[in-house]
């Protein structure tokens, strides 16, 4: 049994077509307003944590989702927060 051929799309609309191309590479990320970075005091002996469980599990979130290296993802985290 063959193929059958696939279909050719012809495009017609050339700057809707360069628009979509644009929004395709774009990224939305929202963060939450109330979700703290900086870890709360916990009151005990020994050196106190910098950043709190949330924002470790976000930016793990965002290693695993992309697949990218960890020093790759502490660049991408950096450069949202600058946004």
């Amino acid at each position: 049994m063959t193929k059958p051929a696939p279909k050719r799309y012809r495009t017609t609309n050339w700057k809707a077509y360069n628009q979509a191309l644009i929004q395709r590479g774009s990224l939305s990320v929202w963060f939450d307003t109330t979700m703290s970075w900086q870890a709360t005091p916990q009151g005990k002996r020994g050196r106190t944590q910098t950043y709190s469980d949330v924002a470790i599990q976000f930016c793990l979130t965002i290693k695993n989702l992309f697949g990218l290296p960890l020093r790759q993802t502490i660049g991408f985290i950096q450069s949202l927060l600058k946004l």
